[in-house]
Formats: C-alpha cells, structure tokens, sequence
C-alpha cells in the first residue's frame, strides 16, 4: 500500500530553505549550514514517509547541503584561505532568485484575492522585496509548520502492532476530510493534538495528515498557531462550506486489511 501526495503544494526543496531562514530568524547571506541542515533532513524524512519516490529534488539539495557542511568544516592551509570560495555562494544566490520570484507571485495572489473582494490594496501593504526574509514574520500556520508538526507526532505516537500481524488501514482520505469537516461545522475549532490519537496506526497517521493538507490547500480550513511548536487549531477558512460534497464523506468507503504474518 503505497499513499500519494502531490509535493508541488510544497513547493519545493527551496521553498523549504527559504521557510527554515525565516522560521530561525538567520542571515539569508550568511546561512547556517549545521542548523540548516538538520532542519531540511528532518522535514526530508517526513515527505519520504509521504511517498519516496517523489522527494527526487529534496534529496538533491539535501545532498549539496551536506556537501557545503563538509566543505566549511574542513581545516584550510593558509595558502588556500586567500583564495577560499564561500560554497553557500552559489547556494545563496539561488534562494535569492527563488525569493524574488516567490514574492511577486505571493503578491500577484493577495491581489487577486482583494480583487474578489472589491478591496482596494494599499501600497504599503505589499511585500518589500529587498527585505531579508528573517526579518519577515511569520504569521499564519505555513504548510511547511504542519510538517514539522506531524514529524512530531509519528516520533511521539506508538503506533506498533503485534510483531505477528501486520495490518494496514486503508481508509480513503476524502472520509479523513470529511470528518474533520464535521468537526469543525459542529465544534467550529478542531486541536492537532486531538486529530492523531495515541496508538493509531502510521497509515492512519497519514492519512489524516493528508486529508488536512488537502482541506488547507482548498482553503476549506486554516490552521493558527500562537506560538512555535504550540498547539494547532484548525479552523473554518474562506472556502469553508456547510456541507461537502457527499461523495467525498461517505463512511462506508472505509476499508480495512489485516494480514496474520510473521515478521522477522
């Protein structure tokens, strides 16, 4: 059994970079590689848990990651230091190019979103493209903030079965979706920490992380946060409606298999 996820919602293994500057407050010009690092590797291992064959770009920018640690913690003779090469240079170069893009298109969005609104935007209110992203806050739970949470749910759940039985709960996400839908039209908030409930299996971990990636994508639920690595709150968000679409919520989809087998 094998889960699907589109990575293009996360934008890739530079959107990644640029969220981890940002979340640490660090100099883009000056990155510390160390931190970095083991910050990319630790969401990298959540996506592979997503689907492995789909990670293609964040293991190669895992790997150059690597590559320029090992560099700067190599001792230099003194006769090479006059001609040391930063190796983030180049690196840092791309993040920047990846930022001026992403600016304009995040602000090509909110555009068009005040326009639906018949909201005339500030000047003031546009990003400034010259500012380091450290200096940028962030305000709302980011797609990026779920992952590093969900990392932490796998490590924290024990969701081992019996070392005899190996078993898989296959129930479609779009029932995942439409529970937590059900919640929130009866609740109006829903907590993370109650979603993913202590001893459910790593499929059904899964599948819910995936249904409320898909809910937040839609903008049928946000997700707020008062602090990092506080509690998650997830929402009703601007599309959020009474009702879903009926065949995307029914509980007899639900299919489970189980599987008696000896495990070495």
């Amino acid at each position: 059994m094998s889960f699907r996820v589109d990575l293009d919602m996360f934008r890739g293994p530079l959107d990644l970079l640029l969220y981890l500057v940002r979340r640490h407050e660090v100099d883009i010009t000056n990155l510390p590689i160390a931190l970095i690092t083991k910050q990319f590797l630790d969401h990298l291992e959540v996506l592979e848990q997503l689907d492995v064959n789909s990670v293609g770009d964040f293991l190669e920018l895992a790997s150059t990651l690597m590559e320029i640690k090992s560099r700067l913690v190599l001792p230099q003779l003194e006769s090479e230091e006059e001609s040391f090469e930063d190796p983030r240079e180049e690196l840092v170069e791309r993040l920047l190019q990846y930022k001026k893009y992403k600016d304009v298109a995040n602000m090509l969005e909110d555009r068009g979103r005040e326009f639906q609104r018949s909201f005339t935007r500030l000047a003031n209110d546009l990003p400034r493209r010259n500012m380091d992203p450290a200096d940028q806050p962030i305000h709302e739970v980011e797609i990026w903030d779920l992952v590093s949470a969900f990392g932490r749910v796998i490590k924290s759940h024990d969701a081992k079965l019996p070392i005899t039985q190996v078993s898989y709960d296959l129930t479609p996400i779009q029932t995942h979706m439409g529970r937590i839908h059900r919640h929130l039209v009866e609740d109006g908030e829903l907590a993370w920490s109650s979603v993913f409930e202590v001893g459910m299996h790593k499929s059904t971990l899964i599948g819910l992380f995936l249904a409320i990636l898909e809910l937040v994508r839609n903008h049928r639920v946000k997700a707020d946060q008062s602090e990092h690595f506080g509690e998650i709150w997830l929402r009703p968000g601007e599309g959020f409606a009474r009702q879903l679409d009926e065949s995307q919520v029914d509980d007899s989809q639900h299919v489970a298999a189980s599987a008696g087998e000896e495990s070495g």
